[in-house]
Parts: structure tokens; C-alpha cells; sequence
């Protein structure tokens, strides 16, 4: 019924408690999630969960935010991106959160191995799983300059955890991406935040936890699971006046729709 389209199942706190965790969807009702890939050091690890489960399934890429890891080359992410079951790329993107006393110049680190990932994802004709903090302006900029502008044979793909304004999200839909949001929709300093999910349009919509992070109220402050999933979709239900068994059908659906039938 309901599809958590980004998690971290590897992580330690959460591999650990796999088995049971894997109950807890059941009696929730999560049908199918996708374990996203932060480093390609862990990159096996994410890729056995979608090989072991067939509810699972995998991304490749590395997150802006990791450093002193091995930099993936075009090479790595074409050759792992084609990997059975592995069906997008990323997450990547651009983050100036923790700058640690550098400038946004220095960060042209980070610029490059988002443009690589981009590049992957093109040839390989799969969806990008974009993070963006903090660094919005430039994240869109680079996916314009790559040719990710919402044309016919774009990568695509979805801003997941969303947290911009209603500009960007509204430049981000302007290039074909899907928007995701996670239980911050929940907390209640949100307000903001479920004004933008009023505005995107319901075929554009995805949920996650983006465990082990970001508990939706009413696990706030806990550790995250794919099973606490509902809660974001509940909060998009009262947002769109929508039944729930609704926006779980639309969610799911998009997820198809946005990964091109690569789910085999």
C-alpha cells in the first residue's frame, strides 16, 4: 500500500533490527522500499538488501556531504548503476550546511561529483535521488547547464526530503523532478513547509523516512523506520483533503512512473 522511496537500511541502527523492522511494514502496510546509497564503500551493503528482498531495491552514488571516501568516477557509476536492481542514482546533489570556515568557492568538490552523477544518470537513463541544503541556487543551475531541463529523454528524478521554498520547488517541477517529503511535513514547525506540499501537484508526489532520520510526529525523537512511512502520508492526506488509501495509491503510482518500469 504504502512505498518508503528512500532509506538508509544498512546503517547499523537499522540493519541490526532488520527482521524486525521488516514485521513492522507488514503491519503497516509498506509494501516496498528503496535503500539509498551514501558512499560507494557501503555500496554493497545496499545492493544485497535489494539482491536478498524482493520489496527492495537499491540506488548508487555518493552524498555531497562525504568526505575522504573514494570519489566515483563516470566509470564506477555507469558500471554499478547497471547492477540488477539497482534503479537510480544518487543521492547526490549540493550541500553548504557544514562549510567548517570554507567558502561556497572551495566547495567546487562537491559541484563536480554532482555533474558526474548527472552524467550517469543520462546515459543510463535512470532517475537522480538529489539532496539539497542550503544550496538550492546552484544545485538547480547545474542540472540546467547538464541539460536536465524536463525535455523528452532527461534522467529526472526527485528532490527527496524536500525542504526549499515554493520557488524552488516550483523551478525543481519546472525540470520535470518529483518532490518527496519526509516526517519533517509533520513536525510542527512546519507550516511552511506543508504549504509548499499543498502546491505540488499530486502526480509529482513521493513520501519517506529517510531512516534512520526524521521520525514523523508521533515517533519524533526516535529512530526512524520504513514502517513509520503512513504518518508522512497521513499528513499529505489532511494537506490535499484527500482519503489516505488515495495518496497512498498516488504515491505508489509516481514511484512507477518516476523509475520507468526498472522495478523487475
Amino acid at each position: 500500500m504504502f512505498t518508503d522511496s528512500h532509506c538508509h537500511l544498512n546503517f547499523p541502527e537499522l540493519l541490526s533490527e532488520l527482521p524486525a523492522i521488516r514485521q513492522a511494514m507488514v503491519a503497516a502496510k509498506v509494501t516496498r522500499a528503496l535503500c539509498i546509497s551514501t558512499t560507494l564503500e557501503e555500496f554493497d551493503a545496499v545492493h544485497q538488501l535489494a539482491l536478498h528482498y524482493d520489496n527492495f531495491w537499491a540506488t548508487v552514488g555518493v552524498h555531497p556531504d562525504n568526505e575522504g571516501i573514494r570519489e566515483p568516477t563516470l566509470d564506477d557509476l555507469l558500471t554499478l548503476g547497471q547492477l540488477p536492481r539497482v534503479v537510480g542514482i544518487g543521492e547526490t546533489g549540493l550541500d553548504y550546511y557544514r562549510l567548517n570556515g570554507r567558502s561556497v568557492a572551495d566547495m567546487a568538490w562537491q559541484r563536480a561529483r554532482f555533474r558526474t552523477h548527472i552524467r550517469a544518470a543520462r546515459q543510463l537513463q535512470k532517475p537522480l535521488v538529489i539532496h539539497t541544503r542550503q544550496a538550492a541556487e546552484d544545485t538547480l543551475a547545474i542540472l540546467r547547464e547538464e541539460g536536465e531541463n524536463g525535455s523528452p529523454g532527461n534522467a529526472g528524478g526527485v528532490f527527496h526530503c524536500f525542504t526549499e521554498d515554493e520557488s524552488v520547488a516550483r523551478q525543481a517541477l519546472d525540470l520535470g523532478f518529483y518532490i518527496s517529503f519526509s516526517g519533517i511535513l509533520t513536525f510542527k514547525s512546519a507550516r511552511s513547509l506543508r504549504e509548499v506540499a499543498a502546491m505540488v501537484p499530486i502526480d509529482r508526489l513521493l513520501i519517506e523516512t529517510d531512516s534512520p532520520y526524521l521520525a514523523p510526529v508521533p515517533y519524533r525523537g526516535k529512530t526512524n523506520n520504513p514502517s513509520y512511512v503512513p504518518w508522512v502520508a497521513r499528513q499529505l492526506a489532511e494537506i490535499k483533503q484527500l482519503p489516505l488509501e488515495e495518496i497512498a495509491s498516488i504515491t505508489n503510482g509516481n514511484f512507477d512512473a518516476l523509475f520507468k518500469g526498472v522495478l523487475a
